[in-house]
């Protein structure tokens, strides 16, 4: 325990050290198996989408497709990383591709996910992904950013969450630092028009089918609007067990170290068996965060090796709803000074507090 509270106030090496240089090796060959199955289910079941009309059969079809589009978006998330891959050039060229389902602009991810949610996990006024305010700053909202606070940080709203917070405001709206404006706006031009040509390809579809604009504009839903809508939801969701949770805590500027933020600050969940098909071990995110060039199907051995080594450390537990719904109740507001989460309850109580 002495060696790990040694390691707290500092590096990460200790950790890397302890994983096999095994975990390391991405052949070409297995990153290239993973995006061409991911890709010919999405397209499977797009054209699905177009022939199947019966409803009964529709809903699983669009299930399928919005975890076909998560698959797609993981393997784009390694090659972002530069793990899927032994070359920049591989992992730009099948990042770029694996990223257009979900609709997102790659150099904007890499600025967003690697060079700050990375660099800063859990860091006050640094991680912007799932980055709580305090009471006083709550208060400080309006009645408007108030409602929307509850929505986006309830079960139910962690989807409008990922889509405004990351998405929108990360994404697409928003000014690059000028050393990244020329790659971004590259990458936005090519997502918004593959969004744009999705859509007037099916729109176009839709109305020689039916011969009407409801017919056109059903299709367009069906086959792109609702996968990035439950995409956004699933992805959502996932993001925020990632880093939210009563018992993980996130640190004031001076009190931060890497081995905090990125041991401390992150999980590993068990997926149910089978879900891996499609999430590629993501949820297996400790390991991935301590050394990001680790490809995703040897994060369950590295996780092996940095468990071994810090038992005491790693949160390991199983994936329940009951336990993501009981942290989205309890993990509303952060008090930075106590280190600990508060209930809008136990908030509005602090602030009484002090006023008293």
């Amino acid at each position: 325990m002495e060696e790990v509270q040694l390691e707290r106030e500092g590096s990460l090496m200790p950790v890397i050290d302890v994983i096999p240089d095994s975990v390391y090796r991405n052949p070409t060959w297995k990153g290239l198996g993973y995006f061409f199955r991911d890709l010919a289910i999405y397209v499977g079941m797009v054209v699905l989408l177009v022939f199947v009309t019966n409803p009964l059969i529709d809903v699983p079809i669009e299930v399928l497709t919005i975890l076909a589009v998560t698959g797609l978006f993981v393997v784009a998330h390694d090659s972002a990383h530069g793990a899927l891959f032994n070359t920049k050039r591989k992992n730009s060229i099948v990042g770029r591709l694996a990223m257009l389902p979900s609709w997102h602009v790659f150099e904007a991810w890499v600025l967003g996910h690697n060079r700050i949610h990375h660099a800063f996990t859990v860091r006050q006024g640094y991680d912007f992904v799932w980055h709580p305010v305090t009471a006083q700053e709550y208060a400080d909202k309006g009645r408007y950013a108030k409602v929307m606070h509850r929505i986006e940080w309830s079960w139910m709203g962690t989807g409008l969450y990922y889509f405004l917070e990351v998405w929108w405001h990360k994404m697409i709206a928003f000014k690059p630092p000028a050393r990244w404006i020329k790659l971004i706006r590259r990458d936005r031009i090519v997502t918004l028009s593959f969004i744009a040509l999705m859509a007037l390809g099916f729109g176009v579809l839709g109305y020689a089918r039916t011969h009407s604009i409801f017919g056109a504009l059903w299709l367009v839903g069906r086959v792109e609007v609702i996968p990035f809508v439950g995409f956004c939801v699933m992805i959502g969701s996932v993001v925020h067990v990632h880093h939210v949770q009563p018992d993980i805590r996130w640190w004031k500027r001076g009190e931060w170290t890497k081995f905090k933020g990125q041991m401390e600050g992150t999980t590993v969940n068990r997926v149910p068996k089978g879900l891996n098909f499609f999430f590629h071990w993501i949820m297996i995110h400790t390991p991935h965060h301590v050394d990001m060039r680790i490809p995703m199907y040897n994060l369950e051995k590295a996780a092996k090796a940095i468990e071994s080594a810090y038992p005491e450390v790693v949160h390991d537990t199983p994936w329940r709803f009951k336990d993501f719904r009981n942290s989205t109740r309890t993990c509303k507001l952060y008090d930075f000074e106590q280190g600990n989460w508060l209930t809008y309850k136990a908030a509005r109580a602090s602030l009484a507090s002090q006023v008293a």
